[in-house]
């Protein structure tokens, strides 16, 4: 637990410690601190002697567990003798002299007695002498006899002056030596679990750098009531670290393996001592156990499942009951009241997975199934059992396969409507047992995808790729009816429709079909693949040709059900191209109003008459939301603008995260689309899933470190799309990257080029990003040629799209090529209605260069560009345009020079007056550690002594400045007495903040 540092968590547990251990005197106490198995008893014990000592107190480490002595009040004298040889002093050979004179065989209880006394003796003059405090670890592993001398010491001859700090375990009910040795203690200390806050704090300390939230998350999962034990966190970590499950994206660690394969580690003597603390298995007994966790990791066990196999049963059903009892008596394996048994914690039923066992696990399933399905027949044992499902699967070869056909598909239809989840995966089962021409499965194949469709399991209808495709094979070539070409059509689409919510090409590899064959087959994902380019899953694709072996598409079409009509993916794909294009595409859609009025209007007028147009749930008129989606290759929201209600949803898809991270940039708040970028990225390395990767989230994630400064990370993130994307975002996102990477020439040209490659694609939509920053960059550097030709491109695009997006992008592009204020305005407003808070703080900038009010948009800049956590790259052009206006750039305070709750305390002590020898006391520190605390702190807030810190905390200015976090004890008195005078305190503190003066040394009184 502890790592290069103090303890996390345990902060007032090691100042009670260390307040036990610094009582001198006739205030010496005894302490226990008690704690399960890798809470951190010793970390804790530890950290208490190092303050102690650092407050010039001596302690003495007490061993008494492995001496050659009897147990009992001989080990207690041979462990005294040995602590009391290490202080060293006059009189330290009279105190040793003395121990060695004690008799070492005391006859009966009066001599124990007599030899107790003169130790205490002992001990209360070598304290008179030289002052020291006793500390002993492990007490649980005392020999009772020996646990129970220190209790009689400590109870009846308390040794005068001499402090006593113990640990060990919780007290077990029979074991009398330690509950001596607790009712001796003056105090009873527990250690309790970690918050999950305190959890995080440790798994960035192992792991050397920031963590995504979901790791932490999934660690607290795995761990269940042991997540907040400190040796079962690290064990999982060192476990993940070892199989190469943590990836690095962004400067944040990533988890790459599903939540429920993370593990303790195996090592066998550390995980007996932590699950197992009362006594480790045999060997017999821990295969038994893999056994158990083995049987419950793809089916779940009941009592009565196993009770039906007793009689007369076979001897590994008998086994595993036998392994059940001591695994549930012992607290590892937990019983609800249907009497399911599971795990209390799943990462060691991982661990255990992992070893080896003889028992035969799938054997076992196939009895549980066979017990039902014999007596009530395959159909009625699966509708009324529909949980046998997961054993069929689980028995794997031990069933064959007509019974264990007839047992899923009845238990998926019974499920479909209780527990889907289960009924997709006793349907995906089943289908690897059926044989592609088997009468059955088609339709099979149809209720899976309906299902899967219904609940928007996008996963789960890629997964049907392969069987698809063997089904199609086998129709085609018996020349099968109509009614399984309309069922097989009906499911291809479901399935192309998941592989692009996926963001995969619906016949990539990776998805389980065959890439070489299956175009030729499956005219049907045609205009699916068609969204491949527009949305940024790929290159533009092609679609397949007419050929001898094309399928109609068939379905409930158009317009009724889940599933886009052709027309509806048309106006999808449209989105991203011409404004004539879209409207032909709009006129094509029934459930559309026309809009053949918009064709005479200019250009940036269309989009007044837009708006005209009926808004969806939103409030915002469908094209509106459809070309921003577009625009930022948001999938999920265009199918959401063009299905509305229809739309099943996205679930949990790449398209779902994706989705999220597109309203979490837009909004401005970056650090949670970061998230999500990495967190779509992790998944799309995670074993086990059938996900790909969304370009436009790493090409999103890519511009947020560039506008950060953080150039490395930017350049990581943009390496890992291919060449062949040539997606308007990627394209705006390699354009910032090369600009500031010092490449000018380079990022412009390279701009030009793929402006054009965009167009020759046909994609539209994101060209004006591309096209405004090429404006600015040519703006910073001087070149009012190139802004012109910019803003010539601006203009011709809008005359071609006509979107809300354009029409900004050429609004501000005149204010900034012919300084028109009225039009910056215009172009704010409309960003603020749709909002994007990074284009927002670009319409601030052209506002502050046209010099209207130039102060007011440069302190709103600011602001902006702090609240994204904007770097370099725009605070250097904050800089350029605010000397070109002979203005002074407010200075940016990062996030992290907010006072953490330890500052906060220690400004308050300051504050009531405490000196600091009664801050040290309070904190359980030395005088050093709080001078050179209260330095740190003159430092980041501009204060230069005592009186200053306690002024500013006092009238609200580190409130008003935001150097004092939410919540913080005394911030919102401080804020609330100040009034008025808390922006003067703040603007008092700035200035000391900027001056050069070093801070006065902190007053030692």
């Amino acid at each position: 637990m502890r790592d290069g540092g103090s303890v996390i968590g345990r902060d007032s547990e090691i100042r009670a410690a260390a307040r036990t251990l610094l009582s001198p005197g006739a205030s010496a106490r005894a302490l226990l601190v008690v704690g399960a198995a890798g809470t951190g008893k010793t970390a804790v014990l530890e950290q208490a002697r190092l303050v102690a000592v650092e407050e010039g107190a001596r302690v003495l480490q007490l061993r008494c567990h492995d001496g050659e002595s009897a147990p009992g009040s001989a080990a207690l004298t041979d462990g005294v003798h040995s602590a009391l040889t290490k202080v060293h002093s006059r009189r330290s050979t009279v105190r040793i002299s003395s121990a060695r004179r004690i008799p070492r065989q005391p006859a009966g209880r009066h001599g124990e007695l007599t030899l107790l006394s003169a130790l205490s003796e002992v001990l209360t003059d070598a304290a008179r002498d030289t002052p020291f405090a006793l500390m002993i670890d492990d007490v649980e592993r005392l020999p009772p006899a020996t646990a129970a001398a220190l209790g009689l010491l400590l109870r009846v001859f308390r040794p005068a002056g001499v402090s006593m700090v113990m640990a060990g375990r919780p007290v077990r009910p029979r074991d009398d030596g330690a509950a001596q040795l607790a009712a001796a203690a003056d105090q009873l200390l527990e250690l309790p679990p970690l918050r999950p806050a305190d959890v995080e704090a440790l798994v960035v300390r192992r792991l050397g750098r920031p963590v995504e939230p979901a790791l932490v998350t999934a660690v607290l999962r795995a761990l269940g009531p042991m997540a907040g034990t400190p040796e079962a966190v690290l064990s999982v970590l060192d476990s993940m670290a070892e199989h190469g499950d943590l990836l690095e994206l962004g400067g944040h660690v990533c988890l790459t393996e599903p939540e429920q394969a993370l593990r303790l580690t195996t090592d066998m003597a550390q995980l007996r001592r932590l699950c197992w603390p009362d006594g480790p298995p045999d060997a017999t007994a821990l295969a038994a156990a893999a056994a158990v966790a083995r049987t419950l990791e793809h089916a779940e066990i009941r009592l009565d499942d196993l009770h039906r196999l007793k009689p007369g049963g076979p001897r590994r059903a008998g086994l595993l009951d036998r392994a059940l009892t001591p695994l549930v008596g012992d607290g590892i394996l937990v019983v609800d009241g249907d009497g399911r048994a599971s795990f209390a914690v799943p990462a060691l039923a991982a661990a255990l997975r992992a070893l080896p066992t003889h028992h035969d696990v799938s054997s076992l399933h196939a009895l549980i199934t066979r017990s039902l399905s014999d007596r009530l027949g395959a159909e009625t044992a699966g509708g009324g059992y529909p949980r046998l499902a997961d054993h069929v699967t689980a028995a794997g070869a031990e069933l064959d396969d007509a019974l264990a056909v007839d047992v899923l598909l009845a238990a998926a239809r019974t499920d479909a409507r209780s527990d889907w989840p289960r009924s997709v995966r006793a349907y995906s089962s089943a289908l690897r047992r059926l044989a592609p021409y088997d009468r059955r499965t088609p339709g099979v194949l149809r209720e899976s995808a309906e299902l899967s469709l219904r609940h928007a399991d996008h996963a789960g209808a890629l997964a049907l790729g392969e069987p698809l495709l063997a089904c199609r094979d086998a129709s085609l070539a018996e020349q099968d009816r109509d009614r399984d070409r309309d069922q097989l059509a009906y499911v291809t689409e479901v399935w192309a429709l998941a592989a692009l919510h996926e963001h995969r090409l619906p016949y990539a590899d990776g998805t389980g079909s065959r890439s070489d064959h299956a175009p030729q087959h499956l005219s049907a994902v045609g205009e699916f693949a068609a969204l491949a380019g527009p949305y940024g899953l790929g290159g533009v694709t092609r679609r397949p040709g007419d050929g001898a072996h094309d399928v109609p598409v068939t379905g409930p079409r158009p317009g009724s059900g889940p599933l886009p009509s052709p027309a509806e993916l048309r106006l999808l794909a449209a989105a991203a191209g011409s404004r004539a294009g879209l409207l032909n595409a709009r006129d094509a859609q029934d459930t559309l109003d026309s809009l053949d009025s918009l064709d005479s209007l200019d250009p940036l007028n269309a989009m007044d008459a837009m708006d005209a147009m009926p808004p969806d749930a939103d409030g915002v008129p469908v094209l509106d939301r459809l070309r921003n989606a577009a625009t930022h290759a948001d999938l999920a929201d265009a199918l959401a603008a063009v299905l509305g209600d229809r739309y099943t949803g996205a679930g949990n898809s790449t398209a779902a995260r994706y989705h999220a991270m597109v309203r979490a940039y837009l909004r401005g708040d970056w650090d949670q689309a970061l998230s999500s970028a990495r967190r779509i990225e992790a998944r799309s390395r995670t074993r086990g899933t059938e996900a790909a990767t969304a370009q436009p989230a790493r090409a999103l994630a890519a511009d947020i470190h560039c506008a950060r400064g953080e150039l490395g990370h930017a350049r990581a993130w943009l390496d890992l799309i291919p060449d062949t994307v040539a997606h308007p975002l990627v394209a705006w996102a390699r354009l910032g990257l090369r600009y500031w990477s010092g490449q000018v020439e380079q990022a412009l040209e390279g701009a030009r080029a793929d402006v054009r490659r965009a167009r020759g694609s046909g994609l539209l939509s994101g060209i004006e990003k591309v096209l405004l920053r090429h404006l600015t960059y040519a703006l910073l550097e001087d070149m009012p040629d190139a802004m012109r030709e910019a803003l010539d491109e601006l203009e011709a695009l809008h005359e071609e799209v006509a979107s809300p997006m354009t029409r900004e992008a050429v609004l501000l592009g005149r204010g900034l090529v012919h300084c028109d204020v009225d039009s910056a305005l215009a172009a704010l407003r409309s960003v603020h209605q749709r909002g994007d808070a990074y284009l927002s703080l670009l319409c601030h900038l052209c506002l502050m260069e046209l010099g209207d009010d130039p102060e007011r948009r440069m302190a709103e800049a600011s602001r902006s560009a702090q609240s994204l956590g904007i770097g370099r790259a725009t605070r250097t052009t904050l800089g350029h345009m605010a000397r070109r206006r002979s203005l002074v750039l407010p200075r940016a305070r990062p996030a992290k020079d907010r006072l953490s709750e330890a500052d906060v305390g220690l400004t308050v002590l300051v504050s009531d007056g405490a000196t600091n020898r009664q801050i040290a006391a309070r904190l359980a520190s030395s005088e050093k550690t709080v001078e050179r605390r209260l330095t740190q702190l003159f430092q980041r807030t501009g204060c230069r002594s005592r009186a200053e810190l306690a002024a500013a905390w006092l009238d609200g200015s580190l409130a008003g400045r935001g150097l004092v976090p939410d919540g913080a004890a005394g911030a919102r008195g401080a804020r609330g007495a100040t009034g008025t005078g808390g922006a003067a305190g703040a603007a008092g503190g700035s200035l000391a903040a900027s001056g050069r003066a070093a801070p006065n040394r902190p007053n030692r009184r």
